[in-house]
């Protein structure tokens, strides 16, 4: 039986995305616009935000989210492209480094509007309102830890078999 083939990771693309919480998650601002919606709801949960806040800080999520969405679905073939790649008789070492080198500026386009949309919401908070909302994602940040560290306790590291 042969084994199956590992496509290095670069094939499925880096993983950059936002503060956890700030932006939906892994993979950040995708989603439809109720999606987007619910997550500002959220993360200005207990934020006093009026409501010219919340709306301009909907609208720059809903923006991020479109061109997020697009420049997703420009890479799909991407990872096509890194199993055609490692799946011919000879690997040619350029076009892999040709695709990685454009996985490396699809992330950077990815984290660039990230951040910019990051700098906008910015200006929409105050400062006290960016310190709440940057204690509770911290907090997140290490429940998700902890829940991590629980799970490979029972389960092994990601990628390995279950222990028995």
């Amino acid at each position: 039986m042969a084994a199956a083939m590992a496509v290095p990771s670069f094939a499925h693309g880096p993983r950059h995305g936002a503060p956890m919480g700030l932006m939906g998650g892994p993979g950040g601002f995708i989603g439809n616009p109720e999606r987007v919606d619910r997550m500002v709801d959220r993360m200005l949960r207990d934020l006093n935000a009026s409501e010219d806040q919340r709306t301009q800080i909907k609208q720059i999520a809903r923006a991020a989210a479109a061109d997020l969405k697009a420049q997703r679905e420009a890479s799909r073939g991407l990872h096509q492209k890194a199993l055609e790649l490692f799946t011919q008789p000879t690997v040619d070492a350029n076009a892999v480094e040709a695709l990685r080198q454009q996985r490396m500026a699809q992330a950077e386009q990815r984290s660039k509007r990230i951040s910019q949309a990051l700098v906008e919401i910015s200006q929409v908070l105050t400062p006290e309102q960016r310190t709440q909302l940057a204690e509770r994602m911290k907090q997140r940040a290490e429940r998700f830890k902890e829940r991590k560290a629980r799970h490979e306790r029972h389960h092994g590291p990601r990628g390995e078999q279950p222990r028995q």
